[in-house]
Order: C-alpha cells, then sequence, then structure tokens
C-alpha cells in the first residue's frame, strides 16, 4: 500500500514552478506577480496568507499582500479588488476568505477578472473548466489530480475508463474534481452525505476522492480492494485530556487496511493547494500574455 506523501509530491511541483517563473522571466524580463487581499484578523487566515508568501518567494515570484482592517467597508475592498485587477503588472489575485462581518464575500469574488483568478472559483472559470475550454481551475482539485497520477504510476493504473467516485459536491472541491476526472477519461459518479447505499456505492470506485466535510466518515466498508483513496477533509476532533487533533472525511487507520494507495491527514492534500496556486500564478501570467 502506497502512502501518498502530499509533502514530497508538492515539493516536486514548486520546483517544476520554479523553472517555469525563471523561462517566463527570460521571456518578459519580469517574474509573475501573485497579490494576495487579506481583510480582519483572523488568525487561521494570516497563517495560511503568510505560507502563501513565503512559497512564493521560494520559487522566484514576485508580489505582495495587501493588509486591511476588519473595519473595511465592500466598497473600499470592492475598489482595492477593481485597481489589482486593472493593473497590468498584477499576475494573480487572491482574496483570502472568510472576509468581515457585512461584506458579501461572492459579490467581492465575483468582482476578480477571471483572467488573474488564481483560486478559480470565478463563475468564467467554472463554466470553461465544464466546457472542457482554457482556464484556471481550482487549486485543491488540481492536487487531487496529481497524487492521483502519482499513484497510478505506482500501481501501473489507466485512469482512463476506470470508475471513480467524488463524495461532496461543493463547487470549490468536489464538482471541479468530478470534470478533471471526466476530462481524463474516467467515469463519474457524484456522490454525497444524503446518497443512498453510500458505502456500496464507493466500493465500485477504483479511484475514490472524498470532501465531504465530515470527520472519518469513510472507513474501509466504503473502500474496494486497491483503490486510490483521495481525503480532502481536514476536521479537528477531540483527543482527551483537552487536546485536540487533526483528522479527514476518512478513517485512514482503517481504510488504509484496503487502499492500494491512500493520503494522510495531515500531509496529504494540504501541501498540494498551494504547490498549484504557484502553478495557477504562472499559467495566468502565461494566459495573459501569450494566450497559452
Amino acid at each position: 500500500m502506497l502512502v501518498l506523501d502530499g509533502k514530497e509530491i508538492a515539493a516536486a511541483v514548486r520546483r517544476e514552478v520554479a523553472a517555469e517563473v525563471e523561462k517566463f522571466r527570460q521571456r518578459h524580463g519580469r517574474v509573475p506577480s501573485l497579490h494576495v487581499i487579506l481583510a480582519g484578523e483572523d488568525p487561521a487566515s494570516a497563517v495560511y496568507v503568510r505560507n502563501k508568501e513565503k512559497a512564493a518567494k521560494e520559487v522566484g515570484m514576485d508580489g505582495m499582500v495587501h493588509r486591511l482592517p476588519a473595519s473595511v467597508s465592500e466598497g473600499e475592498l470592492a475598489a482595492l479588488v477593481k485597481r489589482l485587477c486593472d493593473d497590468p503588472g498584477v499576475d494573480g489575485l487572491l482574496v483570502q476568505l472568510p472576509l468581515p462581518k457585512g461584506i458579501r464575500e461572492q459579490a467581492v469574488l465575483d468582482l476578480v477578472d477571471p483572467k488573474k483568478d488564481v483560486d478559480g472559483f470565478h463563475p468564467v472559470n467554472a463554466g470553461l473548466l465544464a466546457s472542457g475550454r482554457p482556464g484556471l481551475v481550482p487549486c485543491t482539485p488540481l492536487g487531487c489530480m496529481r497524487m492521483i497520477d502519482e499513484a497510478s504510476k505506482y500501481l501501473k493504473f489507466d485512469l482512463a475508463g476506470a470508475r471513480a467516485v467524488v463524495v461532496g459536491r461543493s463547487n470549490i472541491v468536489g464538482k471541479p474534481v468530478a470534470q478533471l476526472l471526466l476530462a481524463r477519461h474516467a467515469t463519474v459518479t457524484m456522490a454525497h452525505s444524503r446518497t443512498r447505499d453510500l458505502p456500496g456505492v464507493c466500493r465500485e470506485a477504483d479511484v475514490l476522492v472524498v470532501a465531504v466535510g465530515k470527520a472519518e466518515m469513510i472507513d474501509d466498508r466504503h473502500v474496494r480492494d486497491g483503490a486510490i483513496v483521495i481525503d480532502v477533509g481536514i476536521n479537528r476532533v477531540d483527543a482527551g485530556e483537552g487536546k485536540s487533533k487533526l483528522v479527514g472525511d476518512v478513517h485512514y487507520a482503517k481504510a488504509s487496511q484496503r487502499a492500494g494507495a491512500i493520503t494522510p491527514v495531515p500531509g496529504g492534500v494540504g501541501p498540494m493547494t498551494i504547490a498549484y496556486l504557484l502553478q495557477n500564478t504562472v499559467r495566468a501570467a502565461s494566459l495573459r500574455l501569450e494566450g497559452a
């Protein structure tokens, strides 16, 4: 059984991105630029943004974090988004969520230029993905696909024609990863917490992607022998004695008894998200400047 090490695979992706950044610099005389808007003082968001900022610098990108107080108005935030969208020196733009109370998140996200939407959340990019046209794809689903490819090499497995089950129907992970699997010629079933006989449906899967947001909901009853299991969930649960721990949506100890390859939590899909944010920034820059 293969344990898919997200840190190791993400490091390989970052090395690939660093090489692409250098090629971009040689073509255009500058490096791609990633800008992040952080509004408010959410502690988790501050950590995520610092990690993104550090990762961008490590691969040689430019950019900056625009830090705004929790008192910022929706109008002020919208004006900043518009200014950065109009700035030709900004290649990628990300608005860190959650936003302060009173600000309509979707209204702000919809203002981001789809060509700079490195999160891949804009309705235009969602439509491009659904229609199989070039655009920017959400980072976590891209990371999932890379991990599936790494597992496929190890297992000598062909995704084309395989059965894939995606548990979870969010716009951020479930729907886009299903579209990516379809584009690779897998036969895809979308399932969720209300699916009848969920264990039976999941056991049909050669590839099982779980992003449902319920701690350890999927166990060995849901896993076909030899299946590739990608666990996107991150849940904090009580570990006793006043302590907590992080677990996925998959019960790792049980599911790993049947899986051919599986991602741990933490250290699985998580590191892949930032790696593909960097990849998306290079792609956004290339699409805008080169049309490819």
